[in-house]
């Protein structure tokens, strides 16, 4: 797959790297499709993955959750060898990462019937939601330029 070349980008721009580096790497294949998944968005601000692990247990899986980085890594315990004629269950170990948005938090993690779903919200702070800013008359203008005129000459 062809790689894109950000070269003239970068000389104009500051702090993109990460966003670069995401986009580099959406273009790399995934690797086996091992194990399947799928991202339902549940809300507008809710998400959540559900990965298909046959023959998995809780215990043989671990959740990490980074700063917009989200790993999920299985690795099945060894059972008594077994006379297998044929396996068609796929219990090898995984590594799967997601990348998260700014912002995202994983709220929850539950494994049933081979499922592993993990919920996901979005809290933007209060801070960086847009607000509504309130026009004043034109009397509050007069009193601070009065106020800057009187600063002067004091």
């Amino acid at each position: 797959m062809r790689m894109n070349d950000f070269a003239p980008f970068w000389r104009s721009s500051i702090g993109f790297d990460r966003l670069f580096d995401l986009m580099n790497s959406a273009q790399q294949p995934d690797n086996d499709g091992y194990p399947p998944y799928d991202i339902l968005r549940i809300g507008e601000d809710s998400y959540r993955i559900s990965l298909a692990l046959a023959g998995f247990t809780a215990d043989d899986l671990a959740i990490t959750a980074q700063q917009n980085l989200l790993t999920v890594a299985g690795r099945r315990a060894q059972s008594a060898e077994r006379d297998y004629l044929y396996q068609g269950i796929a219990a090898r170990p995984f590594e799967r990462q997601f990348r998260l948005a700014d912002y995202v938090e994983v709220t929850s993690a539950s494994f049933e019937h081979g499922l592993l779903q993990i919920d996901l919200v979005r809290r933007v702070p209060d801070i960086m939601k847009p607000r509504r800013i309130e026009i004043g008359a034109g009397k509050s203008l007069g009193n601070a330029e009065k106020t800057a005129t009187q600063v002067k000459v004091a």
